[in-house]
């Protein structure tokens, strides 16, 4: 394999990822293990996602506050299957100031203790709900395993936390909060999701209900995007967050948490990333389009770079989030494979030829049904007049957004079996990463678990039903009685 080369997916499909992380530098390993640093252009497109997804939070209500970092032990020894869930990952500091502690303190994990004992300090009465807030923060989970983005001791994320007056209304939130997560992986990830409720064993430590967007990446194993959770009343039974009802009798809040993390970008990655390199949705691309001059005399040199820049005011002016490459350390060529390798969504070549004809020549990051197809083997080349240029360029970006997400939906269909009734074809399916497997279930703890030990897959959601299939399984997959419903099983990350 030449040095320059990444490992296809086919070949190494995990060593694949490992060098688009590294070469289109969006993070890298820390001195620190398990944790990573993000690197601007990871930590870009992590702004676009907190940036569009802090809009649609408060579109819906919700403020932003913040929580300290540290919280008391005692605190999450409360609620009992929270901290059965959490003891293993739990970061501890024992001393500070050079003394021990008198009580240690926990490295937020997640912030449901420290926030809901605020909230029992701030709610009175049914007329101080519901409270709505969010904060974007770091947590630590002690992993042993760990994978930039996908698993990390330390990681960014937002958490959302609520207090409602009844058991309906925190449902509709947590339902309306699932919702805006689909609403982004979709429309701004270009990542197709699945919907639904998880099972018992895999639903959060102390909430009633959780429920989770999940994505298939082009390996065909799953990825938990992003989860919501109906709490009920047990955290705030933890913390006695009671109020005044409107019968004036005292009632203990009903509570939701909702997260999404940088794992997200992982997600991106494995979603629409192709063998050239690192592929990025334009609405979450730092840089939607680059400018690459190419000239060989002083005198062409002077002429394109001034058409250039007048170029690059122009789109940058448009609300394009544009780039001029004006390295002179690198050849053309260097730079088409330097941009494309960073998943640029558009490049354009502006040379003298161009400058004359008053038109530019732009190359899509990926092939676009609805433009001119290029010969076999050739790059896909767009010829715009200059007056057309700004239009265009908007128009080819919302392509490319519309094109990712069909590439993606085609290909979760395209592996998505359904219909699976016999055990033995569902082991083989699953041996072989066969994608998202729809078969029905019984309900019981020991068949979920069997084929977990078995297989290695879990089930990733109980679909909502317009993700199920148009014949309701009658018999579990395992053990062969009566389903109660249809479930969609995977490996996952």
């Amino acid at each position: 394999m030449a040095a320059d080369k990444l490992p296809t997916r086919a070949q190494d499909f995990s060593a694949w990822y490992n060098e688009i992380v590294s070469r289109a530098e969006l993070a890298e390993h820390s001195p620190v293990r398990g944790c990573m640093v993000i690197r601007p252009n990871g930590y870009g497109i992590w702004e676009l996602m907190q940036q569009a997804l802090d809009r649609m939070f408060k579109e819906t209500g919700h403020q932003n506050a913040y929580f300290p970092l540290f919280i008391p032990q005692s605190f999450i020894t409360k609620e009992a299957s929270h901290v059965e869930g959490f003891a293993p990952e739990l970061a501890v500091v024992t001393v500070g100031g050079g003394k021990e502690l008198e009580e240690p303190l926990v490295v937020r994990p997640t912030s449901e203790t420290i926030i809901y004992s605020m909230y029992a300090k701030w709610v009175q009465s049914y007329r101080d709900l519901p409270i709505l807030l969010n904060q974007w923060a770091n947590v630590v989970r002690w992993e042993m395993r760990t994978r930039l983005f996908l698993r990390t001791m330390e990681f960014l994320w937002q958490e959302g936390h609520t207090a409602h007056e009844t058991e309906k209304e925190a449902e509709e939130e947590t339902l309306k909060m699932l919702g805006v997560y689909r609403t982004f992986a979709e429309s701004y990830m270009a990542m197709p999701v699945l919907t639904g409720v998880k099972t018992d064993s895999e639903r959060f430590a102390g909430a009633l209900r959780t429920y989770a967007i999940e994505a298939l990446m082009q390996d065909n194993k799953a990825l938990q995007a992003g989860t919501s959770h109906n709490l009920g009343q047990n955290f705030a039974k933890a913390f006695e967050l009671q109020f005044q009802n409107r019968s004036g009798e005292l009632e203990f809040a009903w509570n939701t948490s909702w997260g999404v993390s940088t794992r997200l970008i992982g997600g991106l990655i494995m979603t629409h990333s192709d063998d050239a390199g690192l592929v990025v949705p334009p609405k979450l691309a730092s840089t939607q389009l680059v400018i690459v001059p190419i000239f060989k005399t002083d005198a062409e040199q002077l002429t394109v770079m001034e058409t250039a820049e007048h170029v690059f005011q122009e789109l940058k002016a448009a609300g394009i989030r544009v780039k001029l490459d004006d390295r002179d350390s690198l050849s053309p060529g260097a730079k088409f494979f330097d941009w494309e390798m960073k998943g640029v969504p558009l490049r354009m070549e502006l040379g003298p030829k161009d400058v004359q004809n008053n038109s530019v020549v732009i190359v899509p990051r990926i092939l676009l049904e609805t433009e001119e197809q290029p010969k076999p083997g050739k790059k896909q080349k767009l010829f715009i007049a200059r007056p057309a240029l700004k239009e265009r360029i908007l128009e080819l970006l919302e392509k490319l957004q519309t094109q990712l997400f069909q590439n993606a939906l085609a290909r979760r269909e395209a592996n998505s079996i359904r219909n699976v009734t016999d055990y033995g074809e569902m082991t083989q399916l699953v041996e072989r990463d066969a994608g998202f497997i729809y078969a029905g279930w019984c309900g019981s703890a020991e068949c979920e678990a069997k084929v977990k030990e078995e297989t290695k897959a879990t089930i990733r959601v109980i679909p909502f039903p317009e993700f199920q299939s148009a014949s309701k399984p009658s018999h579990c997959l395992v053990c062969g009685n009566s389903s109660k419903q249809e479930v969609v099983w995977a490996k996952a990350y």
